[in-house]
């Protein structure tokens, strides 16, 4: 059995935790401060005396716990795709019926999409980078979902039980469903402009989720 701490020991170790909860929620401030900044700025706009105000922050504390802009910027891309994999996590698609799993799958990516724009914007900055970030992330093997494995899994099901068509691939159909919420939402305001409607309109946006379940569940399900 270990001795007990003595005061003056249990005094220091609260010291250390003290400080290590504050050095979290500082790196906490800093990324939300940065994807704020990166959304609204991309990352060549973007500046670390404008995240470093943001956040409430010294700029040394930036380069202290990120390094530099590109270092931060891979963490906040790291910590979106993290929030979204957690998210996704949670729908437990295995425990649905193969059918209701797919639909749940594009309503979650739809609604995921709607309420956090940012991510959008951080994907086009990336892109525009040709993911030079992501490729030295040493994370990006978390970033690979685990949400496309499940998603074979659910079409496998739906296939044995005479719902789904078989030689429907997981990963295309994962980019599909992806593609048609993020091209529409990333989009918005060039196609709101060239087709003259408000696509950001609550009944267009209603109407945009129909269309796409209503492409997905028609390629899956069986003639």
């Amino acid at each position: 059995m270990p001795p007990a701490l003595s005061a003056p020991s249990t005094a220091a170790a609260n010291v250390v935790e003290l400080r290590t909860r504050d050095a979290e929620r500082t790196q906490q401030e800093i990324l939300r401060a940065a994807m704020h900044e990166f959304a609204e700025r991309g990352l060549g706009g973007a500046r670390i005396d404008g995240i470093a105000e943001r956040a409430g922050v010294n700029k040394r504390l930036i380069y202290y716990y990120f390094g530099g802009k590109d270092e931060l910027f891979l963490a906040v891309l790291e910590q979106t795709y993290a929030d979204i994999r957690n998210a996704e996590r949670e729908l437990h698609l295995e425990r649905l019926r193969p059918p209701d799993a797919v639909r749940r799958l594009v309503s979650f990516t739809w609604e995921h999409y709607l309420a956090h724009p940012e991510f959008l914007t951080l994907l086009n900055s990336e892109n525009l980078h040709r993911a030079r970030h992501l490729k030295a992330s040493s994370r990006i093997l978390e970033m690979n979902s685990p949400l496309v494995q499940t998603l074979g899994e659910v079409l496998e099901r739906g296939r044995r039980d005479g719902v789904f068509r078989g030689g429907v691939d997981a990963v295309q159909l994962y980019i599909s469903i992806a593609g048609l919420a993020y091209f529409y939402l990333s989009n918005n305001h060039t196609l709101s402009t060239i087709f003259g409607r408000d696509l950001m309109a609550p009944k267009a946006l209603s109407e945009r989720l129909s269309h796409i379940t209503e492409v997905v569940m028609g390629y899956v399900l069986r003639d």
